[in-house]
């Protein structure tokens, strides 16, 4: 397992998601319309955002745990069993905490 890449493939999607959330971030606190039914219609899309956010917020702290794990040199290790996560799954699932065993 090349560490430096997976790293890399990290950092870069770290990028992208605090990219995202700031846009998030922008499009909420924009101004609602004064039209009753317009709002309405914004705010429904407020919560499709709002709910998008908080799913690439969970992903962005799993994305720095496992940044943490390479740090301390502990990435690709199960944080449960202690056991090697296979490489197959760090290539599907770079931030993977747990091995395939302790992941069910």
């Amino acid at each position: 397992m090349d560490v430096t890449l997976q790293q890399q493939t990290l950092l870069k999607r770290r990028a992208a998601l605090v990219g995202e959330l700031s846009d998030i971030e922008h499009a909420l606190d924009a101004p609602m319309p004064k039209d009753w039914e317009d709002r309405s219609s914004e705010r429904q899309g407020d919560e499709v955002l709002e709910a998008l956010g908080q799913v690439e917020l969970a992903e962005l702290r799993r994305i720095d745990a496992a940044l943490e794990r390479i740090e301390r040199g502990q990435y690709g290790t199960c944080v449960r069993c202690e056991e090697p996560i296979s490489d197959a799954r760090l290539n599907a699932v770079p931030d993977a905490a747990l091995c395939k065993t302790c992941a069910r």
